[in-house]
């Protein structure tokens, strides 16, 4: 396990400066991976010619969701390589998160979006609270 999250914190900070979000430091994306309610990811497999078999493995997207284990969960950075958008994988990778998540029980699933990719999440039933703004933020003031 200590491989895989090495190699996901690793994917996801490449993924990261690719799709333009803000920089972060390693040592938090390792805590979030880390401290996720769950982790999915996608991997493109090759068989390798001439290899008796031999497969090779790339992660090519992933998300991850924080939970409070009982009602309440959010999809965070949902990443597929820039080579491979397009595809429905994003798509893939956010069905499997909300099956995963309403086979535990959890009813309550929420997320965060760019404004460029809002209309993306909304396809997959996402829709902006319909009552007004629910959700507040509190930023430091440094």
């Amino acid at each position: 396990m200590r491989r895989n999250l090495s190699l996901k914190k690793s994917y996801f900070l490449k993924r990261n400066n690719q799709v333009g979000w803000p920089r972060r430091p390693l040592t938090k994306v390792e805590a979030a991976l880390k401290n996720s309610y769950m982790v999915a990811s996608l991997h493109l497999i090759r068989q390798l010619p001439d290899s008796d078999g031999q497969e090779q493995r790339e992660l090519i997207g992933m998300a991850r969701a924080t939970s409070d284990h009982a009602f309440n969960a959010t999809i965070w950075d949902v990443l597929v390589d820039p080579r491979y958008q397009g595809q429905g994988l994003g798509k893939a990778l956010v069905e499997q998160m909300i099956r995963a998540l309403l086979r535990r029980d959890i009813g309550n699933i929420t997320l965060f979006a760019d404004a460029q990719v809002v209309d993306f999440y909304r396809n997959l039933g996402f829709e902006t609270d319909p009552e007004g703004i629910k959700g507040m933020f509190w930023y430091p003031r440094f």
